[in-house]
């Protein structure tokens, strides 16, 4: 569907696409997350032939942007961050500007994002949330086979939000591909069949959500107070497959603090421990890594300068890391 190798784009000397290399399967989501000045941007205005690239290939359901336009832009539906219309046009007026003869009936994607009232309002009088909603609608009323969407949510309620997942959910089910460019690292790990992470207009990795999460944060944390001697249940979570290195704190008077580090496995394990213990600490707290978590760990691992080895410490008394 989306194949683009090399791509490179500069700005005044500067470099914000470097060597990106990207594949979108039909039928799939994928996102691309990143901080801001990634190249997110760039990177999806250069697959629509909005952008020029200075070198490197794109093609879109096999053709090029920049020479075929005409022919991929029946096919192709978009939601831009800096989208705009002008403010006295009305949303139906709009919607007569950009359907073609492939549209949906209009109507039905108005009440879906619920702008059905607002049919007859100019642009300029809609707030922002629904003027993204109103770019969505735009964005799929020719019935295209790949729909990109650029900060999709930005500006939306949390019922407004939940009914666009809805309909990127649906995309999916009904074969369309969608490329989305987001900082909600929530709405990726919830949408999307894989993501692109990237920095400094470079891929650092991708996969699934949940490939990125074990590989780059694959650990969660079981935190607790034990009111009797710590010694022999810190020896017991020590054995336990999968625990990383247990902390103890002295905590208060009555009670010492645990924090077991591990995979996501000793969750369920400490918890077994506890039940066969018979104590049920009231302020158990579990951490469990996300894709945000995966994405601070990959772009810090790739700031950081290099360190000399050092050697995993799996024993640790009073202290955290």
């Amino acid at each position: 569907m989306v194949v683009v190798r090399g791509l490179r784009k500069a700005y005044g000397g500067r470099t914000v696409v470097d060597n990106v290399d990207l594949d979108v399967r039909s039928g799939e989501i994928v996102g691309i997350i990143g901080a801001n000045g990634a190249g997110k941007t760039t990177t999806v205005e250069c697959i629509q032939g909005l952008r020029r690239p200075d070198s490197g290939s794109v093609r879109v359901v096999g053709l090029d942007p920049l020479r075929q336009a005409d022919q991929l832009r029946p096919q192709l539906g978009s939601q831009l961050q800096d989208s705009a219309l002008p403010d006295r046009l009305r949303v139906d007026e709009a919607i007569a500007l950009f359907a073609t003869a492939r549209a949906r009936r209009a109507d039905e994607l108005l009440a879906q994002f619920g702008l059905i009232e607002r049919r007859r309002s100019a642009f300029g009088s809609m707030s922002g949330g629904e003027r993204q909603r109103l770019f969505l609608v735009l964005a799929l009323l020719n019935r295209p086979r790949l729909v990109i969407l650029d900060e999709l949510t930005q500006g939306l309620d949390p019922a407004a939000r939940r009914d666009v997942w809805a309909a990127v959910e649906q995309l999916r089910a009904d074969g369309t591909t969608v490329l989305l460019v987001t900082h909600e690292l929530d709405e990726a790990e919830a949408l999307c069949d894989r993501v692109i992470a990237m920095r400094a207009g470079r891929v650092l990795d991708s996969g699934a959500p949940a490939t990125l999460v074990a590989r780059h944060a694959g650990w969660a944390k079981v935190r607790f107070g034990w009111p009797g001697s710590a010694d022999e249940l810190r020896a017991t979570l020590l054995t336990t497959p999968g625990v990383q290195y247990v902390a103890v704190d002295t905590g208060t008077i009555d009670a010492v603090q645990f924090t077991v580090h591990g995979e996501r496995q000793v969750i369920a394990q400490v918890g077994a421990e506890l039940v066969r213990r018979d104590h049920i600490p009231a302020d158990l707290r579990v951490e469990v890594p996300d894709l945000e978590s995966a994405l601070i760990e990959l772009l810090e691992a790739d700031s950081a300068p290099p360190c000399p080895a050092t050697s995993p410490t799996t024993d640790l008394i009073g202290a955290d890391r």
